[in-house]
């Protein structure tokens, strides 16, 4: 049973119609995902195909509809193996969502057993210092340091190091004339496990003029994990700090190290908040207590009364 029929060959059900705007949402998730990208011409011919494809079979054309068919069977395999990078991170951009929401996030890392990575205070001090130095001297750099995620894929794309954090084997690294300069750095696990890394670079046409490809780098390597990502600038020596695709510039060393800490950063926000607070309820000694020199203005008071 149908209860609508358009032009007397198309008849449509309730369930076809909510089959309908399913396919609706789905085509416009991906076009909002492709926007603006080489992908949108392929996404177009793609959806003219499956236009003819759909309008062969209502009309009742057998020998378009089988070679319409043919082309999208081997057209799927095709875009598979062309945009098997884009994919890839839209997969993993959909299983990063899960973050947004920390109670599911708190849960699932406990199921799954995923911990943070987080570095101790001798590690951020001498990533600090180097950033510092690299800073006066105008070095360029770019390090990454994963939190739960796993980057083996990009620490295969470098050279493994396995050393020790320490600020001049940094420097080292990142020395202009140095064979292991040109890339990233990833620091996991408190060491040094790899250097001249490649990082993916972002897509965003929204990024300012003045970020070079470091900055691009950084940021497009945010946006498929968490880590946390350091950009020293070959120009003008500003520390960038990149996170969740969002880049901030560090004003000062105390700032990177509270950066570079999250967790005991969220420890003092907390605290000085609530200091505030409770110096706000409670009020001061000037208020609580009245002045000696309107105690004396009170007993003059009196006195001229009497």
């Amino acid at each position: 049973m149908t209860f609508l029929a358009i032009f007397g060959f198309l008849n449509l059900s309730f369930t076809d119609i909510v089959d309908i705007l399913l396919v609706a949402i789905i085509i416009y998730l991906v076009f909002r995902w492709i926007r603006g990208s080489s992908a949108m011409g392929v996404f177009t011919a793609i959806l003219l195909l499956l236009l003819i494809r759909v309008i062969a079979g209502a009309l009742g054309m057998k020998l378009m509809t089988a070679v319409m068919n043919t082309v999208l069977d081997v057209g799927v395999l095709a875009l598979i193996i062309i945009f098997q990078p884009e994919i890839r991170r839209l997969l993993m951009g959909i299983g990063n969502r899960y973050r947004h929401t920390p109670h599911l996030a708190l849960l699932l890392d406990k199921f799954l057993g995923v911990k943070e990575d987080s570095l101790d205070s001798g590690v951020v001090s001498e990533i600090v210092e180097a950033c510092k130095q690299m800073s006066d001297e105008k070095t360029g750099a770019l390090i990454v340091i994963p939190q739960k995620d796993h980057i083996e894929y990009i620490k295969e794309t470098g050279d493994e190091v396995d050393a020790t954090v320490s600020r001049r084997l940094i420097m080292n690294i990142f020395f202009k004339n140095s064979p292991l300069h040109d890339g990233a750095m990833i620091i996991d696990g408190g060491r040094i496990a790899a250097a001249r890394c490649t990082l993916p670079i972002t897509e965003r046409q929204d990024i300012p003029a003045h970020y070079g490809m470091r900055h691009k780098a950084a940021i497009g390597m945010s946006e498929t994990c968490d880590a946390l990502i350091l950009v020293v600038s070959e120009e003008t020596g500003n520390i960038s700090f990149v996170r969740g695709g969002n880049i901030r510039t560090v004003g000062s060393t105390s700032e990177l190290r509270r950066l570079l800490t999250p967790t005991a950063a969220e420890k003092t926000t907390s605290t000085v908040e609530k200091t505030q607070s409770a110096a706000e309820k409670t009020p001061s000694a000037a208020e609580q207590t009245p002045s000696t020199s309107e105690k004396s203005n009170d007993k003059e008071n009196d006195a001229s009364a009497e």
